[in-house]
């Protein structure tokens, strides 16, 4: 399966349907009629360390496929048809009480592995039963009297108190699931793990194949989740506990379990979309100023460097490795948070929840790396970015990691310097001036740390690198309307090649940095693109 087919079937828009505010009706309906989910099966003792066992069980056996027979009623539904397929909210698992309610997903369209799903009470689990009678079917044409009574599930939503109309987490599609914070607005995915992202031959998206759902105790603002994730290379073993608040924490424990040798193995993948930018308007023939999930890659290396690079929609695939030692933190923002810069009043991309990963232990030596795929389509996630470490993946052994994963609109961390708000990019040169050679501006606004003390000191200096190329018009100066400073230097490629170019920036006053390290990739035009747009007085 191709990544752009696969992607197109992700959570990136069901789960967001699924959000759809509930009517009053709807909502005195489920008080009057709530109905018990049906158990099946004899209850069994369970744990994450018997989970942990089934993985590494299943790992010394060669994988089985987990495709089901899923009805062609339920695969040629297109994606309007497939949204009428609505879990009825009376059916909800702890719909009787408590703090949380979990509501599952249907198979169809993109959804077609069956995924068993089990409640977990007082350390014994047992089977959630599939009854067509939980859904709706409205106007899918789907005959719920003709699908089997033992098809199963695609994958589950979760629901807390404080508004029962509206998700707070859902997990559907391969191992992608995503989550909210106080602005309950869905935006970028996490994964369970990523396999040979972005190498020559097909990505590899391992699947969360089961499901145990641990009923809170009562008065809990905490739930358990454990998922069985298998797939040809590797199985593995999971446990989430989700803490619903103005800033949603996952708490991960991950045990992997290899098949054979993986070459890129992506610990917390996370996944965007990052299509039109004021640093990237490649695709700008949308009437909206911005369109993106996330703007930045944020880390925090182990020797305690903030870096911040920009996202960009590449021309071609784009891949990036940033070495480090015991990463403190790494994660994907949405930096830009103003309206006015998206004007989109339908997905509200200034609302999207910002992604921060936390290890919880020494993850030892390798990278953070970034993927930027090419795309001209918004529904299309284009960008990823995961751990992979350096140690070689090897079958027959146990990897564990531990980390914490904080959705909201600010990161929980940040760094104490002053960091970068806006990234702009266009021609070079000196206006008013004719131009004799082609080079590329570059405009970094930064705000915060030390800043709001040095009251417009001019002492504040630019330090401008790159790896190819040559620096030039360099400048530093108060930028008053943003209580912050602005940056410019232009790039000038000295011949003729296509290939990347890294650029590198801080702020300086005297010997001390004043700001985190911002880092940039950009790949000069082709030659016939090379304007240099003189006007016919110069």
């Amino acid at each position: 399966m191709k990544r752009r087919d696969f992607l197109k079937g992700s959570l990136k828009g069901a789960a967001l349907s699924a959000a759809t505010l509930s009517s009053l009706s709807s909502m005195l309906a489920l008080a009057a009629s709530k109905e018990e989910v049906k158990l099946i099966g004899k209850a069994e003792p369970f744990d994450y360390a018997w989970l942990k066992g089934l993985a590494r069980t299943l790992s010394a056996s060669s994988y089985q496929s987990y495709a089901g027979n899923v009805p062609a009623s339920l695969q040629k539904l297109d994606w309007d048809q497939y949204q009428h397929l609505q879990y009825r909210k009376e059916h909800a698992l702890w719909a009787d009480d408590g703090q949380f309610r979990a509501q599952f997903f249907h198979l169809g369209l993109y959804f077609k592995t069956p995924v068993r799903m089990y409640e977990v009470k007082n350390g014994m689990a047992q089977e959630i039963a599939y009854d067509p009678a939980m859904f709706s079917y409205g106007k899918s044409g789907v005959k719920a009297s003709q699908l089997p009574k033992d098809l199963g599930f695609a994958g589950f939503r979760l629901n807390y108190h404080t508004d029962w109309s509206r998700d707070v987490a859902a997990f559907l599609g391969a191992s992608y699931f995503r989550a909210v914070g106080g602005e309950l607005q869905y935006g970028l995915s996490a994964r369970g793990l990523a396999i040979d992202t972005a190498m020559p031959r097909p990505e590899e998206f391992p699947e969360f194949v089961r499901f145990w759902l641990e009923r809170p105790a009562a008065g809990s603002d905490r739930m358990t989740v454990y998922a069985l994730l298998d797939s040809p290379s590797v199985s593995g073993a999971y446990r989430f506990i989700i803490t619903p608040g103005d800033t949603l924490e996952m708490d991960v424990d991950v045990a992997l379990y290899p098949r054979k040798p993986i070459e890129r193995l992506g610990i917390a993948p996370l996944t965007s979309m990052f299509m039109i930018g004021e640093n990237d308007r490649r695709a700008n023939w949308d009437w909206r100023p911005e369109i993106h999930d996330s703007d930045g890659l944020a880390i925090w290396n182990g020797n305690g460097e903030w870096i911040w690079r920009p996202l960009n929609n590449p021309r071609e695939l784009r891949f990036n490795a940033y070495g480090d030692n015991n990463p403190r933190g790494f994660g994907l923002l949405q930096r830009d948070r103003n309206f006015d810069h998206y004007q989109d009043d339908g997905v509200f991309y200034e609302k999207r929840p910002s992604l921060w990963v936390e290890p919880k232990q020494a993850w030892g030596e390798g990278s953070v790396q970034l993927v930027e795929i090419p795309t001209l389509d918004e529904t299309f996630d284009n960008i990823v970015a995961f751990w992979n470490p350096k140690e070689p993946v090897q079958p027959g052994q146990e990897y564990l990691y531990g980390y914490r994963l904080y959705w909201n609109g600010v990161p929980p961390v940040h760094t104490p310097l002053a960091y970068a708000v806006a990234t702009r990019t266009g021609l070079g040169g000196v206006v008013g001036q004719r131009r004799h050679y082609f080079s590329q501006r570059f405009t970094v606004d930064f705000v915060g740390g030390k800043i709001p003390l040095l009251g417009g000191s001019l002492d504040v200096k630019a330090v401008v690198s790159s790896s190819r190329g040559r620096v030039e018009l360099v400048s530093c100066r108060p930028q008053h309307q943003l209580g912050g400073y602005r940056a410019q230097f232009d790039v000038v490629p000295l011949d003729n090649k296509l290939d990347p170019i890294d650029i590198r920036l801080f702020l300086q006053l005297g010997e001390e940095a004043i700001s985190e390290t911002w880092l940039y990739q950009w790949n000069p035009p082709p030659i016939n693109e090379r304007d240099l747009r003189n006007p016919g007085h110069l």
